[in-house]
């Protein structure tokens, strides 16, 4: 289901449209950081635990990835930030105001994709983007049909603009649904799993796409199952397991977190990991012609040396940096499975 940021109707019925400025907690959306939560806990009937003591920072113009693997409450999260359900308990503030109640007030201000699009298969893809627009009481009738070729133009569906939705691929879905979330600007971007179904070329320019958008102050947060994904596009990230945020923080500080490791390439691997143990290097693995370890204290160099003195015939010989990947497998102890 796409969820757009139209403005007709609050949750609870107690929007707050004062139009006062946000309680000054540190999580104004005009501050330091849009999405704020606080041992926000979802408990469904039945007692599953879908999201336990969420604690989230998302900073201002920051693209926030969002990851844990299938089941960790990533898209529960999302539903509670956008006040589509209510949390059994904590609190949630997007851009200052808290949720579900003062979803009249911060919607306006918010695209969302969620769930893939929710598209009529009857209306062409200009047809839908309309109908979605003129659902927004803040939408100025008078620019809509610009606001929609542009909006068509930057997704890549120009040329598709007068097919029935029903047509679309999966991929064009999802720029459909992008482009509804694009009508107007946006202080805040949340996009669940935006390149499901594109092929690769239709995930480089949506990447580019969230860059640019990033560049003009937008603030995006989008959840994927891709971790190379979220290595190229994302400045932060977060990371979720079994309902529990793990970590959060920089990317660049996440992937640093994890090990690197020396890696030794030859076809002599039985001899090359017995000198590395000689050496005094911990945790060496063996995998058919590579050689692994942790990275000795000393130079590196004297490494090398001992094992062309010993006989190791050596191909390749060098620090690998840890991944993202690597680094999520560290902190959950498992591997990446699709968006939960």
């Amino acid at each position: 289901m796409a969820e757009l940021s139209t403005a007709d109707g609050d949750t609870t019925g107690n929007g707050d449209t004062t139009g006062r400025p946000a309680d000054t907690d540190g999580s104004s959306g005009t501050g330091d950081t849009v999405i704020a939560t606080r041992a926000l806990t979802k408990r469904y009937r039945g007692g599953q635990l879908a999201v336990d003591g969420l604690d989230l920072a998302v900073p201002a113009g920051s693209v926030f990835g969002f990851l844990g693997p299938n089941g960790s409450g990533k898209t529960t999260t999302i539903r509670m930030l956008m006040g589509l359900i209510e949390p059994t308990s904590g609190t949630a503030r997007v851009l200052g105001r808290p949720m579900p109640r003062a979803t009249r007030t911060v919607l306006p201000h918010v695209g969302a994709l969620i769930e893939g699009p929710a598209l009529y298969g009857f209306l062409s893809g200009r047809d839908n983007l309309l109908r979605y627009d003129s659902a927004d009481p803040s939408a100025d009738p008078r620019t809509r049909r610009t606001r929609v070729a542009t909006a068509l133009d930057r997704v890549g569906l120009t040329a598709a603009a007068g097919k029935k939705a029903k047509a679309y691929s999966l991929g064009m879905k999802q720029r459909l649904g992008l482009a509804a979330a694009l009508l107007q600007p946006r202080k805040l971007l949340v996009l669940d799993e935006p390149t499901n179904g594109l092929d690769p070329q239709g995930m480089r320019e949506i990447r580019a796409l969230v860059r640019e958008l990033a560049s003009d102050g937008t603030t995006v947060f989008l959840s994927s199952h891709l971790l190379d994904e979220i290595e190229q596009v994302c400045t932060h990230a977060a990371v979720m397991a079994q309902g529990r945020l793990i970590t959060q923080g920089p990317v660049a500080e996440l992937a640093a977190g994890a090990r690197s490791r020396l890696v030794v390439t030859t076809p002599d691997p039985g001899e090359a990991a017995r000198v590395l143990k000689e050496q005094g290097l911990s945790d060496v693995v063996v995998a058919e012609d590579r050689v692994s370890a942790d990275p000795p204290d000393r130079d590196l160099a004297e490494v090398n040396a001992a094992l062309v003195t010993a006989g190791v015939r050596v191909r390749g010989f060098g620090i690998e940096r840890a991944s993202l990947e690597d680094a999520f497998v560290a902190l959950t102890g498992e591997g990446f499975d699709v968006a939960g």
